[in-house]
């Protein structure tokens, strides 16, 4: 391996020890009291050299946030073979409720961290805006087959996403003890169950 090269591996390695300390930091002081030292004291790293490789602490936050939407993106285009759109629809959201219980702090950053962001990156928003484009598309194709019909496609796909939200949140947040004898598998997964089974009445 040249300088060059062994020069860029360098670079990349400290820009994904900066991310893995900031997520830590993100998830625990949330994103207000989150500042560029402590992230930089997490990894031991002077804070003025985590300028050469972020701006601030505003675009860590949204590359954190925009790793998330890839991983999750990626996981529901698996299942773009699957050639009935209603199938399809059922997996995606186990896809997404197994993101959310393999991936709870990538979805916490996601979805619960309150941020105060005056600007949000246009990849940011672009990789958002193609989770819930990806989402809407499949229910349009469920709707060209018969399927909840009479339904506004966005206002329906909203519903779904709600739902699915809802029950990631609750367990991100631990607020699934209130059930009791109820694991938070049995929940997140019968639960969901019977929200598939709304949708097939429909």
């Amino acid at each position: 391996m040249g300088i060059a090269e062994r020069k860029q591996e360098e670079k990349q390695e400290m820009h994904q020890r900066i991310l893995n300390g900031a997520r830590k930091i993100f998830l625990e002081k949330g994103y207000e009291k989150t500042s560029m030292r402590n992230i930089a004291s997490e990894i031991n790293y002077s804070p003025g050299s985590l300028y050469f490789h972020f701006r601030d602490k505003t675009e860590i936050f949204q590359e954190l946030q925009k790793e998330g939407f890839t991983l999750l993106l990626n996981q529901l285009k698996v299942l773009n073979t699957v050639a009935d759109p209603f199938e399809r629809l059922k997996a995606s959201g186990r896809v997404f409720i197994q993101f959310a219980q393999e991936n709870k702090d990538y979805y916490n950053l996601m979805f619960m961290v309150e941020e105060d962001v005056k600007e949000p990156s246009e990849n940011r928003f672009q990789i958002a805006q193609e989770a819930i484009n990806h989402m809407c598309s499949i229910i349009g194709e469920c709707q060209q087959q018969g399927r909840f019909q009479g339904m506004d496609t966005d206002y329906f796909t909203f519903m779904v996403l709600s739902a699915m939200h809802g029950i990631c949140a609750l367990f991100c947040k631990d607020r699934t003890t209130s059930f009791m004898n109820r694991t938070n598998d049995d929940l997140m997964e019968n639960g969901y169950e019977c929200f598939v089974a709304l949708l097939e009445k429909g």
